[in-house]
């Protein structure tokens, strides 16, 4: 017994399997089958729709306008040599910049840490007035 309803003919005039489970191209709207489904295999008048690609610059990360015929690769170089907005000092700059200003010490904070009384900056350790011997307008009377 044959079913004549089921399956359709692949679209691609070289081929024309019959095709129990076809797939739709989303570009053009024609069937194939899972040999020509690609928009390179069937040649596809309607790739240009969704076949679209944003290369991105690899050094700024700003995404590349590549216009139709284009080769993304030289657009992309063409973007390096000229109008790259890459700054390699910025990628080097100190996260901790924050020095503690109590005599002898040497550390730095990511953060500014600053005392409410002497409006001094300090580390960690010597955050407290009692740690740094602050110079500010009252003391507290015990250790945090």
């Amino acid at each position: 017994m044959e079913l004549p309803g089921l399956g359709e003919h692949c679209s691609e005039r070289a081929c024309r399997r019959l095709d129990f489970l076809p797939l739709k191209c989303d570009a053009c709207g024609k069937v194939f089958c899972k040999d020509h489904i690609r928009y390179d295999d069937h040649k596809c008048s309607s790739a240009y729709k969704k076949n679209v690609q944003v290369p991105v610059c690899p050094l700024c990360t700003a995404p590349i306008p590549v216009q139709k015929g284009e080769v993304p690769d030289i657009v992309v170089g063409a973007h390096m040599d000229k109008d790259c907005k890459y700054n390699p000092a910025q990628q080097k700059q100190r996260i901790f910049t924050n020095k503690c200003l109590k005599p002898g010490c040497k550390r730095k904070e990511m953060m500014k840490v600053v005392c409410e009384q002497c409006s001094g900056n300090f580390c960690i350790k010597h955050r407290h007035p009692l740690d740094h011997d602050c110079k500010g307008s009252c003391h507290p009377t015990s250790k945090a």
